[in-house]
This record gives structure tokens, sequence and C-alpha cells, in this order.
């Protein structure tokens, strides 16, 4: 079973963090929350305060397939600034394995130089020319092994990108018909 590994820091946005979790876990993908702060206890970037199924030291970074990094401006700054995360990113995309981050995460990405000739998107505010990459004015984008979201108001874009790219669409339609996703949902008839 394919193994995706979400990761909290103090600050993250709260939907972006919650809303992936949820619908990766309803397409029947294995999904941990997994604090960085030495401690299971996270306060999101809306006061929300929650218990991480995992810390940090609990895991092998490269047991995982997937790693997923929620924005939030301070939560972003937070999982920057964790040198074990940003090396396990580095390991983890130099093995082309799939790496995903929204709204102000993807920065983390573009200053590490992964971004450099890929198209992806990210808070308006966060893009860089220094990225070297094409920012696509998206909810969500896929280039290869990097999936990118925009911002909280296109999490479920960004949920959907992964679950399409691991489950396939017949996964992806029953979870859309399972959270009255209208945009698919029309569709189904």
């Amino acid at each position: 079973m394919t193994k995706c590994a979400i990761f909290m820091a103090d600050g993250f946005e709260t939907c972006e963090g919650l809303i992936t979790v949820d619908l990766l876990r309803r397409a029947g993908l294995s999904i941990d929350t997994v604090s960085i702060n030495g401690t299971n206890d996270v306060t999101t970037s809306h006061g929300v305060h929650l218990k991480t199924d995992l810390v940090w030291d609990e895991i092998d970074p490269a047991s995982y397939d997937v790693l997923i990094l929620p924005g939030g401006k301070l939560g972003t700054q937070n999982l920057e600034a964790f040198e074990p995360l940003r090396q396990a990113v580095r390991r983890h995309t130099d093995e082309g394995r799939l790496m995903c981050a929204i709204c102000a995460a993807p920065s983390i990405l573009g200053h590490m130089g992964i971004l450099k000739g890929k198209n992806y998107t990210c808070f308006p505010d966060f893009e860089d020319a220094s990225y070297e990459g094409s920012y696509q004015m998206e909810l969500a984008v896929r280039d290869g092994q990097l999936i990118t979201g925009r911002g909280m108001g296109a999490t479920i874009e960004f949920a959907r990108t992964i679950i399409r790219t691991l489950c396939g669409e017949e996964v992806l339609t029953k979870v859309d018909r399972g959270i009255q996703y209208e945009h698919r949902f029309k569709e189904l008839g």
C-alpha cells in the first residue's frame, strides 16, 4: 500500500492539512500526520489545536512513498527551518518519488532548487523568479513527480490531483460522489 506523510508544524494552514488528510483517507490511502514540533500537539494558523498521529522522531521519512507539505506562512517557515525535513525532501525528490506542497510550502521547494524547470503553482505572493520554474495560475499543477497547489481554496483540487495520481479515475470518482463534489458529480449523471 502507498504510504503518505503530511508534515505539520505550528502555524500550518488548517484546511490545507486536514482536508488533504480527509480526502486521501476517503480514497483508501494510508496517510500519517507527522509533527515536527517534538510533540504530537500542533496549533494551526487559525488556532485549532490537534494531535498528530506521530512525531518526527517516530518515523523514517524514507519509508514513505509520498511527502506532503501544507502551507500557512508561519507553518511553512517552521517546516523550512527544520533541517531534517529539508534533508528528507531532498532525498525524496532526488529519488524521483512523489512530492506535494500547497500554498506557501512550494516556496520551500523553490529555495531548494526543486522547482527549476518545473511547472508549479503556489500562493501568488510566494512565487519568485529565482525558482527558475514556470508559475501556473491554476488550482493544482502536476509536473512529473511534483504536485503543487495554489492555496486553501485549492485544497480539494490539490488532494484530488494526489488521488488521481496514486489511485486513478475510478477511485477519484467515488471520492467525488462521496463528498458531493459538483464539478465531477454533474458528469456522473
